[in-house]
């Protein structure tokens, strides 16, 4: 009997120490997660430099598998380009209606348009896209005969590095997934399920905020943004007038002085009621005032 009871606790030891070391060997591997989730983001190793960008190119691959490098030539180089510019035209109808028919030639389009008129002037601001390839293009076509170029900027952004950047912490992300995955599927208990699901959700978001940084700067790359307003002063205008000179502003307060005058003067006549009542009300107050003194004396 005492033989039974021995073996029996020996059993119970053995399966015991196994039990441990199953978990220990989960702890261990879900810390080593812990520290691959940090250090894969930063396994991406960047180099820029005048003839192109180098980078460790992730894909959807084995752990152990060798990473190939890609190189970046200026060709490839993603840049936004932007351009505002601002012209003064003699004929706008003519000049709008050739911009409209133009764009598409450039495979170009309209984004936002917002036309204006005032006393002395027609306008229009266009927000224009066009392809990269063609935005040089399509800038040197707004000048020509009739056309005053008052304001032209050009700005550019070199964006290769970020996008490259975050393809790369991307793709690191997804095996870091990956491992999580392989990782859910040896769960034994709702704990370590709930535990390793949270980690693949926060890095699925993760991958989702730089999936939707990489395709806004995909497409800003493509399409180049062109400003351009262009406007046309109406008949009659004089650009004197907006520097005004010495006799001209003494000429100018002699006519305010005479508005003033005339709005005056037509204010008082419209109130000539309230005049005539004001005015019966002294005449009855002096008279009556009179005629008590002479009631005393």
């Amino acid at each position: 009997m005492k033989t039974k009871i021995f073996f029996m606790a020996i059993a119970a030891m053995l399966a015991l120490a196994c039990n441990n070391s199953s978990s220990s060997k989960k702890a261990l591997m879900f810390n080593e997660l812990q520290l691959d989730k940090n250090k894969l983001a930063d396994q991406t190793a960047i180099s820029v430099d005048t003839t192109g960008v180098t980078v460790d190119n992730f894909e959807e691959r084995s752990p152990n598998s060798t990473p190939t490098t890609k190189t970046i030539t200026d060709w490839e180089k993603k840049i936004i380009k932007t351009a505002d510019i601002k012209l003064e035209l003699k004929d706008y109808n003519n000049y709008n209606s050739t911009i409209h028919k133009n764009l598409k030639a450039f495979g170009a389009y309209i984004a936002k348009e917002e036309q204006s008129q005032y006393n002395d002037m027609l306008q229009n601001n266009v927000t224009i896209k066009v392809p990269v390839d063609r935005f040089d293009d399509l800038v040197n076509s707004f000048s020509g005969e009739g056309i005053n170029v008052i304001e032209k900027k050009i700005n550019t952004e070199d964006v290769t590095g970020e996008l490259v950047d975050g393809k790369a912490r991307m793709e690191a992300k997804k095996q870091v997934r990956l491992q999580y995955l392989s990782l859910l599927k040896q769960a034994k208990n709702m704990k370590d399920i709930l535990e390793v699901q949270k980690e693949i959700n926060d890095i699925q978001e993760e991958i989702e905020s730089v999936n939707g940084r990489i395709d806004y700067l995909s497409h800003q790359a493509a399409y180049s943004t062109i400003n351009l307003n262009y406007y046309q002063y109406l008949k009659g205008y004089n650009p004197l007038n907006d520097h005004p000179t010495f006799i001209s502003k003494i000429a100018d307060a002699f006519k305010n002085g005479f508005s003033i005058i005339s709005n005056l003067s037509i204010f008082i006549i419209s109130i000539w009621p309230i005049i005539l009542l004001i005015i019966a009300v002294i005449i009855f107050y002096k008279r009556r005032r009179w005629q008590t003194k002479k009631a005393v004396l």
